[in-house]
């Protein structure tokens, strides 16, 4: 690893932490009753899932919206299946607890026996196209615009875009500055919204600068297109952006 990139990798743990704490300070009113930030109670293993940068710049960046409840808010990586994290890409540490959890979404972290579709399906395809996790992160890397996972009383999820406007706006505005520190810290060429949403959030942040932006259908089991070859979809997809 070179001094420059260690001074690199080092700013982007340093920044992701500041992220965490600012979030930390955020208030949402209901139906919102719970929210749980891995970036804090799994703070080790995505420290671990940042370091797996390796060294230099990224040619490909994925942005995902927020973490599923079996996925990201279990292991602290972004689509975060626990297989794939322990096994695939060999993180597993010990994940505390989030303050006030929900009875119904309890955080049992690497003895989780839940397994998320969509971590499932997205990093199954890194598996089967790079086998080797090291092979994937040389030039590849996946993000979650917003860390936090939102739940209502009920332990219903909820997605950050359904939040009130002046709450939505104020959380933008923290994950709007984060990925803009982490995409200029790796400066790839490629970003890739998995799903509409981080889509959009690439291009209202992004679309005056020198990136080629593009999407992959979300592999969320929640929809009726991903149910239907989304392995294929999304590598056809890929291919068609230049990217494999």
């Amino acid at each position: 690893m070179t001094i420059e990139f260690y001074m690199n990798l080092t700013e982007i743990i340093k920044i992701t932490s500041t992220f965490a704490e600012k979030l930390n300070h955020l208030t949402f009113s209901e139906p919102i009753t719970h929210v749980y930030n891995p970036l804090v109670y799994a703070w080790e293993a995505h420290k671990i899932y940042l370091e797996k940068l390796g060294s230099g710049s990224k040619k490909v960046f994925f942005l995902g919206m927020n973490p599923g409840p079996w996925g990201m808010a279990q292991s602290g990586v972004p689509f975060g299946e626990i297989r794939m994290v322990s096994k695939w890409m060999n993180i597993r540490t010990k994940i505390g607890k989030p303050n006030n959890e929900h009875p119904k979404r309890p955080i049992e972290g690497f003895d989780c026996k839940k397994s998320e579709v969509s971590g499932r399906r997205l990093w199954g395809l890194m598996e089967k196209k790079f086998n080797s996790s090291d092979f994937f992160f040389a030039e590849h890397f996946v993000s979650n615009y917003c860390p936090l996972v939102f739940m209502e009383a009920s332990g219903r999820n909820r997605t950050p875009d359904k939040l009130p406007k002046e709450e939505k706006n104020t959380l933008m505005n923290l994950c709007d500055h984060y990925l803009w520190d982490l995409v200029q810290s790796l400066q790839p060429r490629y970003l890739i919204g998995v799903g509409a949403y981080a889509e959009n959030c690439l291009q209202r942040n992004f679309s005056s600068e020198n990136f080629t932006i593009g999407k992959i259908l979300h592999p969320s089991p929640a929809s009726p297109l991903a149910n239907i070859g989304w392995e294929e979809q999304a590598t056809k997809k890929i291919k068609d952006l230049g990217i494999w």
